[in-house]
């Protein structure tokens, strides 16, 4: 027993960007919530006592890990591991050209400064456009809406929930995620302060969630509708008189369009749809209007639909309507206090969001923010041809269970010529790389939230310090990733990744020292790169994005203040924090409005009358790889089929039996759960499980197999405008095990 210390750190494992307290003496021997954090107050969630199973997790990897030819693993050196990939890549990239290696940046890589800054350099280094990424099983609809009406992916706005008297929360389960886009810790504290003050709690959702369950008022809905009912709250607005867009109304192009394209979508079109009666609709319509404030927040759910991106941009629209737009206890934009693209640049004027900018070898799909759907990954694997992926590499990411079609995938992945994976586990998609660099322990590194802070529900910065120094010979993820850009740049697996990393904080200094908006502005680049010394790496950009950023801070600055900096609540930014070419909120965006005809055609199209599958999510199951701890896989079996009792009774199923769910895609046999947490024609089963395959090495997942929903997902099933795979209203049929499905389910 050594000195008992006190460490403070942000939860990396999760949006909301818990603060900890951490108790150190040798090893972690506490875990509680840093009372004196100024965003968090001390909440914890399940998710970070378990930093300390992940830190001494038994199968997390030390060492880079060479896979042999009967599949095993051994282990080997940093600098052996490096020469083997110079030695695979350079002849696949010399013989084939750039295009024949591919990137998936899986979603733990937001969560990690190191991966977040530095993975872009290897893609940059790399030059390949075959880049893949979860986003496209997550978040783009909303990130694309947002770019189109303000100007940039990252301006989209944030429920103002502490202040708000009315949330109307669509296909989001915020007391699971914590917030999603939305960063606010204690999001169960925040909704109870919301009703305490005569606030009102609304949920859309086909399940009645848990954040469903402490609702004013929940109502069910058919996946894949939430458009139609925005839809039709627009028009009530409008047929009502009742659309008033308030102070943002003088920032707002293209408010007559939007009332002449939501005239189809009346509540009476609407309902027989949605599920949703039409008096119903109408009266959340009055209420948001007559709401002192109020605020739509649309999530997941509502992005991974097919008609995805125009529901994401109608909540904006019903946001803007109601006068809640840039307005207090509304949604509002988080001014971050480094990396905001809306606070560089010219103030309320920019270049926009270009898009298509190259399309797909197969499938001729846009580019996305530089990137293909992940759903088109298995066939730019497959398909023979110039450009044709030969060698992938995998950082922070399980795609063979996170995306869709997992078993084609899969069969896809084994035909490589070579696979390189960055991750700390040998799990369902790393067990078939060659070579697997390990990641440090979020304990051993620092730590910085860069894209979170973007979408914070209160303006706040905090850096941690790592916990515990590296072991000795290892790398930070920031460091090996550098040494695979020099490799992919012809520079070989001995270059000088100090000058790499030097060239990279140049190139930053260069553009801050360059903007007008910058507080570097007009300062050289050298000395602004030798201002931030001593720090390197992701803490020296860091650096020179604070100092360059709307606030006081470097940092020193941050150092100095462990338990974080309080930099305010939420004000109106408009106009200042647009960069669309117009320098207006653009309400109808051309790329959007094409897309409405489709959802007016949706009025005359049958309402399915099987069953679809949505998934579902839980407070300890926030990715694949928080599996493999025991905390937060204990208790009852989580990976269950949710089945309405109308459709287990007329399909024979018994809660507990075995049921085999199918769709197009694929099949799965896995436990039913029989309760009318569902709603009739809907089944669920959560993302992210799947631990049986042989290889993997992650004892405790296996043990917890569950069975991986990514199966019955259909990669030829796309939301048309980003690529997103439609992951909830997939048609399946259900029977248990061992009988033959009925050829059409109930009505849902």
């Amino acid at each position: 027993m050594g000195e008992t210390r006190t460490a403070y750190r942000t939860c990396p494992l999760c949006e909301a960007t818990c603060g900890l307290e951490l108790t150190v003496n040798g090893a972690v021997t506490k875990v509680r919530g840093d009372d004196d954090d100024p965003f968090s107050h001390g909440f914890l969630c399940p998710k970070g006592v378990s930093l300390k199973e992940l830190h001494e997790d038994p199968d997390r990897l030390r060492t880079p890990m060479r896979r042999l030819p009967d599949g095993s693993f051994e282990a080997i050196g940093w600098d052996e591991a490096f020469a083997l990939i110079d030695e695979r890549l350079t002849p696949i990239l010399a013989e084939h050209g750039r295009n024949a290696a591919g990137i998936y940046l899986g979603n733990p890589s937001a969560h990690n400064l190191s991966s977040l800054l530095y993975g872009r350099v290897f893609i940059k280094a790399l030059g390949t456009r075959n880049i893949f990424s979860a986003s496209t099983v997550d978040q783009y609809p909303k990130q694309l809406a947002s770019a189109l009406m303000f100007g940039t992916p990252f301006s989209v706005p944030i429920p103002d929930i502490d202040r708000t008297q009315y949330f109307l929360c669509m296909g989001a389960n915020p007391l699971a995620s914590n917030g999603s886009l939305m960063t606010a810790p204690d999001f169960r504290g925040r909704l109870k302060a919301l009703q305490a003050r005569g606030g009102k709690l609304v949920v859309v959702d086909p399940r009645r969630s848990r954040t469903a369950e402490t609702a004013d008022e929940h109502f069910f809905i058919r996946p894949g509708t939430d458009a139609l009912l925005l839809a039709a709250i627009a028009n009530t607005l409008f047929a009502e008189g009742l659309a008033d867009p308030g102070a943002a109304g003088e920032w707002l192009d293209g408010l007559d369009e939007v009332r002449s394209l939501m005239e189809p979508f009346t509540a009476e079109a609407v309902a027989p749809h949605t599920g949703i009666a039409a008096d119903d609709i109408r009266r959340i319509a009055r209420e948001l209007a007559g709401a002192e404030s109020a605020a739509v927040y649309g999530r997941i759910g509502t992005c991974t639909q097919t008609f995805g991106t125009v529901a994401s941009w109608l909540v904006d629209v019903v946001n803007a309507l109601t006068g809640n737009l840039d307005s207090p206890g509304g949604v509002m934009f988080t001014k971050a206090a480094a990396g905001g693209a809306n606070t560089k640049g010219e103030p309320g004027k920019g270049s926009g969001v270009l898009f298509g900018r190259w399309r797909s070898r197969v499938r001729d799909m846009d580019e996305v923010f530089g990137e293909f759907p992940v759903a088109c990954l298995a066939e730019e694997i497959e398909t023979p041809g110039d450009g044709q992926i030969r060698a992938l590499f995998t950082i922070a990411g399980n795609p063979l269970v996170s995306t869709p079609n997992g078993d084609r995938l899969t069969a896809a992945v084994e035909s490589l010529d070579f696979m390189v994976s960055v991750d700390i586990y040998i799990n369902e998609t790393t067990r078939h790389a060659d070579v697997i660099l390990p990641a440090l322990s979020a304990l051993e590194h620092s730590q910085y939230d860069l894209a979170f802070n973007q979408f914070a529900i209160r303006n706040v910065a905090k850096w941690s310090a790592p916990v515990f120094e590296p072991p000795a010979g290892a790398l930070d993820e920031w460091e090996a990733l550098l040494h695979l850009a020099a490799i992919a740049a012809g520079a070989g697996a001995d270059a000088d990744i100090e000058a790499f990393d030097l060239g990279v904080a140049g190139e930053i200094a260069r553009r801050e020292g360059a903007d007008p908006s910058s507080a570097l502005h007009g300062v050289e680049p050298e000395q602004i790169v030798a201002d931030s010394a001593p720090w390197v790496g992701p803490e020296r950009i860091v650096d020179l994005w604070l100092r360059g950023g709307p606030y006081d801070l470097d940092m020193n600055a941050l150092v100095a203040a462990p338990h974080g900096i309080d930099l305010g609540p939420l004000e109106p930014r408009l106009p200042e924090m647009l960069r669309t070419q117009s320098g207006r909120v653009e309400l109808a965006p051309e790329r959007i409005v094409a897309d409405v005809p489709r959802l007016v055609a949706a009025l005359d199209a049958a309402a399915p009358d099987g069953l679809v599958l949505v998934g579902r999510r839980d407070l300890r199951s926030n990715n694949s790889w928080m599996h493999n701890l025991p905390l937060l896989v204990r208790g009852p079996v989580r990976c269950t089929a949710h089945v309405h009792p109308d459709d287990a009774e007329r399909l024979g199923v018994v809660d507990g039996s075995l049921v085999r769910v199918a769709s197009r895609a694929g099949s799965v046999e896995i436990p039913a759960e029989v309760t009318d947490a569902v709603m009739p024609g809907v089944v669920s089963i959560p993302h992210g499980w799947g631990h049986d395959a042989p290889g993997a090495q992650m004892d405790v997942a296996r043990e917890h197999a569950g069975v991986n929903s990514n199966v019955l997902t259909d990669e030829l099933d796309l939301e048309p405008l980003t690529g997103t795979a439609v992951l909830n209203g997939i048609p399946i049929t259900l029977a248990p095990v061992g009988v033959a499905p009925v050829a059409e389910a109930a009505t849902a």
